[in-house]
């Protein structure tokens, strides 16, 4: 006998719409807070974006990430991030260290005697040491890079609403996209509240929180867009709610298959991919929210047309196009 696994019933009838201000209230409340802790807090920028040096080690013999960093502890640096290079070019003799320094210096990199001491202290784990190669990113640099991410960011809004226009209609894309705000400045917002380190990485795992909320928003929106051909005569706050009952067991289900890996690499994965994994984890928790409870609100109060078959025969020519709900 085949076991499946439901974590949502096979037929819903959740009114999502009974609490509809108090959720899109909570919403605008949470971004607007949002603002506020980074208007006021500021975020924990990495080296990346404030500045620092990267150091690039070489040893003949095995090392532990974690002997390095206890080395370096004690030196009195604002930002330190070691991690061990794997290439299958390297032979066995090969052992490759990526280490990365930020410091408080207005140059925003560490200068020739903070070296001497890192060598010095990494000389004492492993004897055979030797650094390869040192680079600095300066604040001008980490400036640019800081603009480079926002226009990143908001290019791929951009990008998300005009797709958003094109497959569906102008309000589909305007709720996308306040969606997609609205897990952005949510996810800035908690790593400005607890300080988490924001670099490169963060800006990755928000556009892969873009493109997992985009995601799930459109299998709402298609489905929708089909109860609209479908049922002519519904009011369409009846339409969104099937329609959401409908995906439910699909939304619930790709956000917890994705949060039971996203939660093995938070466990499993050490420090150097923390910060990303819990952008991650919690834009995909964030994204299901506002695809039920801010997407589908925004295209409720602007309307929608029901003329999509007149556009194209395929769809004047649907059996379903006047069936009755059951």
């Amino acid at each position: 006998m085949a076991f499946r696994l439901k974590l949502v019933p096979d037929h819903t009838d959740i009114d999502f719409f009974r609490w509809q201000w108090l959720t899109f209230g909570l919403s605008a409340a949470a971004m607007a807070l949002s603002v506020l802790l980074i208007a006021t807090m500021g975020l924990n920028f990495g080296i990346d974006f404030k500045g620092g040096t990267t150091i690039r080690t070489e040893s003949p013999t095995a090392f532990e990430v974690g002997d390095y960093r206890q080395a370096l502890d004690g030196l009195g640096f604002s930002d330190l991030a070691i991690t061990e290079v794997f290439d299958p070019s390297f032979g066995q003799d090969r052992h490759v260290a990526m280490i990365r320094v930020g410091t408080t210096d207005e140059t925003g990199s560490v200068s020739a005697e903070q070296l001497n001491r890192i060598e010095t202290a990494l000389q004492q784990v492993d004897p055979q040491i030797t650094f390869a190669s040192v680079e600095s990113v300066g604040p001008k640099v980490s400036a640019e890079l800081i603009q480079t991410a926002f226009y990143a960011v908001g290019a791929a809004c951009l990008g998300i609403m005009a797709y958003i226009w094109l497959r569906f209609e102008w309000q589909f894309a305007i709720g996308c996209v306040v969606a997609l705000i609205h897990d952005v400045l949510l996810t800035v917002g908690l790593f400005s509240l607890f300080q988490l380190k924001f670099d490169l990485t963060t800006i990755a795992a928000l556009l892969t929180t873009l493109g997992f909320s985009c995601n799930d928003t459109v299998v709402v929106f298609d489905r929708l867009r089909e109860n609209l051909m479908k049922y002519k005569t519904r009011p369409l706050i009846d339409l969104m709610n099937l329609t959401c009952n409908e995906t439910l067991s699909r939304t619930i289900m790709t956000a917890v298959t994705t949060a039971i890996a996203l939660t093995a690499m938070l466990i499993f994965g050490g420090d150097v991919i923390r910060d990303f994994v819990i952008a991650m984890l919690f834009g995909v928790v964030v994204g299901c929210y506002s695809t039920i409870y801010v997407a589908k609100n925004i295209v409720l109060w602007l309307g929608v047309k029901r003329d999509w078959s007149k556009k194209d025969p395929k769809l004047a020519a649907s059996p379903f196009e006047n069936a009755e709900r059951p």
